[in-house]
């Protein structure tokens, strides 16, 4: 049996399942399990569900939720708004016109206040990510790292369901100055070409495999047939293999996804499908394992990442179960991330101390194949950012961090401290150690902004 006839058996193998159905704020209260949950906590879901973006769908709400524990229960909270996910002003600011039968403008504008106070788009996503080429800005793409850029499909700008963390939540809350997306994939390949350093292109979102097969092959097939000798992988980001698993499975184009996937490396590049799995329930359902045989089965290789989550994932037992999972379906862990400063961080963020007892925790648990995974990492506007640690030094408790990635590649791997604080979150809540006046990628990015925005000035003139 070859390859090919093998991949359509496993898609064409598997039973049917039920047509995709989205929930959003308009028809959640219609999920028969709503009824579990008083009516305070479904006008929470309608609250928060205002200013952050709400989105579930039928395999979420029947196979991934346990709702004899809502609203405790991790995946619950991971797709369903709760109300400790604004700030206490905020939420009574728009529970109280949803209360008083506020026109519906009144309501998006009053939303849209608060979405600016919560760091809408954090690390330089839109200031200092966003490359001008020929003169122009390339909104539907960001180049932070020398090495890879981030290409957002137009139609890849939303997900099968939306997380509660989110940090690209701004991309789903109906405001366009806040969304990235292109579909110039030509400018693209012409960046490219331009840019021999970069080795690695990002599809990213949103999630890009909610598109149809045909509209993603629109997007890679280009890469592939252009002349492109730097261009040596490609990655997916995406969900779809824990919201959506049909996409790998049972979807009317899952084998014309499953065969573009081979494609890739029949054309001699290496596809990285970088899956984000948050919790051990995820990895439970048996269409999801399937669809974790079928990718690999393309050659394409899965890693997985996931932010660390109060009240959803901080517990090293959980971590450890979670990367020994997935080692087992033959995925690679690759990052455990802080939560990011954005949206709804104040309810998810776990101090950087204890972030760092989880990890080293969780990976004291499992074997050397299991720890590929690096962390914690904060992706901060300098960089990636390693936690080493709390240790001390000359007698006085810091923090040990270094650079896994950084704006300027020779931060990489340098390492720096910073005073002890056992409720820091971020690294703006840090401050250097042994009386340092700034940390030592502070001046040059100073100085790098600077010159950015000159250049950016003079390009368009």
């Amino acid at each position: 049996m070859t390859r090919t006839t093998r991949q359509k058996l496993l898609v064409a193998d598997f039973p049917t399942h039920r047509p995709y159905k989205s929930y959003l704020l308009h028809n959640f209260r219609d999920i028969p399990q709503m009824a579990k949950l008083t009516e305070a906590q479904k006008f929470d879901i309608e609250v928060v569900g205002r200013v952050l973006p709400f989105k579930a769908n039928n395999f979420v709400v029947d196979h991934l939720i346990d709702w004899d524990r809502a609203p405790d229960d991790p995946m619950f909270i991971l797709t369903f708004p709760q109300r400790d996910m604004l700030r206490p002003e905020h939420y009574d600011e728009i529970a109280g016109l949803l209360k008083n039968g506020a026109d519906p403008s009144v309501v998006a504008a009053a939303a849209n206040r608060i979405r600016m106070a919560l760091n809408p788009h954090p690390a330089g996503q839109a200031d200092h990510n966003v490359p001008v080429f020929r003169g122009e800005p390339l909104d539907g793409m960001q180049h932070k790292y020398r090495q890879t850029v981030l290409f957002f499909p137009s139609q890849g700008q939303t997900c099968h369901a939306y997380c509660t963390f989110c940090f690209r939540w701004p991309q789903f809350v109906g405001i366009s100055d806040l969304k990235f997306a292109s579909r110039e994939i030509d400018t693209l390949v012409a960046y490219l070409k331009e840019h021999p350093e970069v080795t690695d292109v990002l599809f990213t979102g949103g999630d890009p495999l909610i598109m149809s097969a045909r509209n993603l092959a629109g997007y890679i097939e280009p890469l592939l047939g252009a002349d492109l000798p730097n261009l040596r992988r490609i990655r997916l980001g995406t969900k779809a293999l824990s919201y959506w698993p049909y996409r790998f499975t049972a979807d009317k184009d899952s084998a014309e996804l499953l065969a573009l996937f081979r494609k890739v490396g029949e054309a001699g590049k290496h596809l990285a499908v970088m899956a984000h799995f948050n919790h051990p329930k995820e990895l439970e359902p048996e269409v999801v394992r399937q669809a974790i045989r079928n990718v690999r089965e393309t050659g394409a290789v899965i890693r997985t990442q996931s932010p660390l989550l109060r009240h959803i994932n901080d517990d090293p037992a959980a971590w450890a179960e979670m990367w020994n999972r997935q080692v087992d379906l033959g995925c690679i862990p690759y990052y455990m991330f802080i939560a990011r400063n954005t949206g709804a961080q104040q309810y998810f963020a776990v101090p950087l101390v204890e972030a760092w007892r989880i990890y080293r925790q969780a990976y004291q648990q499992v074997s050397g194949l299991c720890r590929n995974v690096r962390g914690p990492s904060m992706s901060a506007n300098p960089g990636k950012i390693h936690v080493l640690g709390a240790t001390e030094v000359m007698g006085k408790q810091v923090f040990e961090l270094r650079f896994l990635q950084g704006r300027d590649p020779d931060w990489v791997h340098r390492p720096f401290f910073a005073e002890f604080d056992d409720q820091a979150t971020w690294l703006d809540e840090l401050k250097p150690a042994f009386g340092e006046p700034r940390f030592f990628f502070e001046e040059d990015m100073r100085q790098r902004f600077h010159e950015n925005l000159e250049a950016n000035a003079d390009s368009f003139e």
